[in-house]
């Protein structure tokens, strides 16, 4: 089988926001609490982060984080969070139906994320409160010093303004399960106000509004509309949410068809940006409302145990889905699929970070280890940064159960001038056969293979519980003026780099 990429770097996506590789913190399960917190353990710092957890989030380069959720946010007081810790109130945690004692909140979260490198992408509760708490926590954080917020923070310990940039208003609103679940019209009316009055406080702050929470809500569509007909204006970005699962485990076919499943996250997005232009024309406005994927990724290894999970429970090991070589090839395509649309998602939040539906997982009384999904991850988010090109990609196709024609082979190229190199990732999805894949770089003209990887020969539902699993080199990649060869193997993700 063969399959061929045409890069050419005139021929352009977008240049990537590198935030298109964020990440996602709730206090949700072992997120947080024998997470990235836990103060009793051997591997924890001053503050009571596990240091081994921060050095895993600094390989991935997570650059932006959204917090505190996730249905959590949706009846969280803010305020529960700061000040005196032997303060702090224990609460019921509505969403997930856990204990949650806020010994881990607002500050321990941005003095977190800035020892893991990355910047916040803070959500405000729009279930249970609204646009006067929202503008206090703008105050609290981003306002310098003189009021009655912003000089709270500085007594609990925080002289300058954490400066958080992007806000979260509200989450999936539109959800039967979400505490303070609304309307379209309920929540785009109050989005806006909540957004004007955001901004009131901090004009430099962009937003992001609740899309749908799922493309199977009969909401859909019309949801989208009707929030951006009314907070337009005075929002940033619309939210969309997506995960993958794989429901049959005796079907030989159900693979090729898992596989496939970045045809329906491209549909999704390309259907939620016509939405979104057709308000704009409506409009007759020159903004453009671009997307933020601030949840997506495989959810359903733990379905069925989470059903047996007692609730009132501090850290349950709750969504703690172990992951399969199969789901990383699934994420490697969906990370392919974000890219070729960085035209218009600018951000993006794998959903979660640590132990919940996880690349991180860490043991109560032991170290830390990587899921499958860690590896196609830790390369895009590594070397997929500059400019996406619009490849040209030539394969052949197959059918499965739901997608008619799934190219065999997935590949994008991404052309970082800074770096003076060129990345390609490529995907052969075939299970039995390997693909003779052709670079070809047109104008270009490589010097050198500056590294060529495979992540291949794995059981399909093999998982990483025992360490064993790697990227490896991909030998017998020829180079050759304008072009490049190599073969790669049935079920596999590849990297190439190129020097120029």
């Amino acid at each position: 089988m063969k399959g061929s990429i045409q890069v050419d770097p005139t021929e352009q996506i977008a240049a990537i926001d590198n935030r298109i590789y964020g990440s996602f913190i709730e206090q949700l399960g072992r997120a947080v609490y024998e997470g990235i917190y836990q103060p009793e353990h051997p591997a924890a710092d001053e503050d009571g982060f596990r240091k081994d957890v921060i050095a895993a989030v600094r390989q991935l380069k997570v650059p932006i984080i959204r917090y505190p959720g996730g249905n959590f946010v949706s009846q969280y007081n803010w305020e529960d969070g700061i000040g005196p810790k032997d303060e702090r109130p224990t609460r019921l945690n509505l969403a997930w139906r856990q204990i949650e004692t806020n010994q881990f909140g607002l500050h321990e979260f941005m003095k977190w994320a800035e020892k893991a490198g990355a910047k916040a992408n803070m959500a405000v509760n729009l279930g249970t409160r609204g646009i006067e708490d929202a503008a206090h926590l703008v105050e609290y954080c981003n306002f310098p010093r003189g009021t009655y917020y912003s000089d709270l923070r500085r007594r609990n310990g925080r002289s300058q303004p954490f400066a958080i940039h992007t806000w979260c208003l509200g989450n999936e609103m539109d959800g039967p399960w979400e505490i303070g679940m609304q309307t379209a019209n309920e929540y785009g009316h109050l989005a806006n106000e909540t957004a004007k009055a955001m901004k009131r406080v901090d004009e430099s702050i962009e937003l992001v509004a609740c899309g749908s929470s799922s493309i199977e809500n009969p909401t859909f569509g019309e949801w989208e509309k009707t929030v951006l007909d009314q907070c337009y204006d005075n929002v940033d970005y619309l939210s969309l949410h997506r995960y993958y699962g794989y429901y049959n485990d005796d079907d030989p076919a159900e693979l090729d068809n898992y596989l496939g499943k970045n045809i329906d996250l491209n549909q999704f997005i390309k259907g939620v940006v016509a939405i979104c232009d057709a308000v704009k024309a409506r409009k007759r406005t020159k903004k453009t409302i671009n997307l933020s994927f601030d949840e997506w990724n495989v959810w359903y290894h733990s379905n069925k145990a989470d059903t047996r999970i007692k609730p009132w429970q501090t850290a349950p090991h709750l969504l703690e889905d172990i992951y399969n070589f199969e789901d990383a090839l699934l994420v490697g395509s969906l990370l392919i699929t974000l890219l070729k649309n960085s035209d218009r998602v600018k951000i993006a939040c794998l959903a979660q970070l640590v132990n919940v539906i996880a690349p991180i997982m860490t043991e109560n009384d032991g170290g830390v280890w990587q899921q499958s999904i860690f590896y196609p991850f830790l390369q895009v988010a590594d070397y997929g940064r500059g400019v996406a090109l619009s490849s040209h990609v030539e394969t052949e196709t197959y059918h499965s159960r739901e997608f008619d024609a799934v190219p065999f082979l997935d590949s994008i190229a991404v052309y970082n001038d800074n770096a003076a190199e060129v990345v390609v990732f490529a995907e052969n999805k075939s299970q039995t056969e390997t693909l003779d894949f052709t670079i070809n770089f047109k104008e270009l003209r490589p010097v050198s293979i500056a590294e060529a990887t495979q992540f291949a020969g794995y059981a399909p539902k093999a998982d990483n519980r025992d360490g064993r699993m790697r990227i490896r080199p991909l030998t017998d990649v020829r180079l050759n003026n304008s072009e490049a060869a190599a073969t790669l193997q049935p079920l596999s993700w590849n990297m190439f780099r190129f020097k120029l």
